[in-house]
């Protein structure tokens, strides 16, 4: 299995893959969004430390079902050669109605075949009110036109 584009990344292929998986974790799928992982895939979120594609799905169904009406954005912030690093945010309320918006950073190295082995994610929450939102298109993919992270001064 593959999943173009391939690494060595140049500013144009990392901004598409950092897309492609801004579009797969808004679908809030865990099977579709492991699929871009090595079935070893290593992974760092906040504090949890995971192996393998069983792993990663069984995490991310923990997480949508806490984290609510989940919106993201991620931008590039550097790539070279098979790494790119991201910043990211995304909103989303738990089972009270209470709304949050995380901050965080991830550091991505990819195989030859274009699949994740390693994911290192830090992220931090931050309550804001429901009038403090800025992700507010239909749950599913960013629209095209939606402004980025660095257009919202995020």
């Amino acid at each position: 299995m593959s999943r173009p584009p391939f690494p060595p990344f140049i500013a144009e292929t990392a901004v598409q893959k950092t897309r492609m998986a801004e579009d797969a974790w808004n679908s809030r799928d865990p099977e579709k969004v492991s699929l871009a992982y090595t079935p070893d895939s290593v992974w760092r979120n906040r504090g949890e430390f995971l192996t393998g594609r069983e792993a990663i799905v069984a995490f991310l169904t923990r997480k949508w079902e806490k984290e609510l009406d989940y919106r993201l954005i991620k931008e590039v912030w550097a790539h070279d050669g098979n790494r790119i690093a991201v910043r990211f945010a995304y909103e989303w309320h738990d089972d009270s109605g209470t709304w949050f918006r995380s901050y965080g950073n991830e550091n991505w190295e990819f195989d030859d075949a274009g699949l994740m082995v390693r994911r290192i994610a830090s992220i931090n929450d931050r309550p804001i009110t429901k009038a403090e939102r800025k992700f507010h298109w239909a749950l599913g993919r960013r629209p095209d036109d939606h402004p980025s992270l660095s257009d919202l001064d995020l």
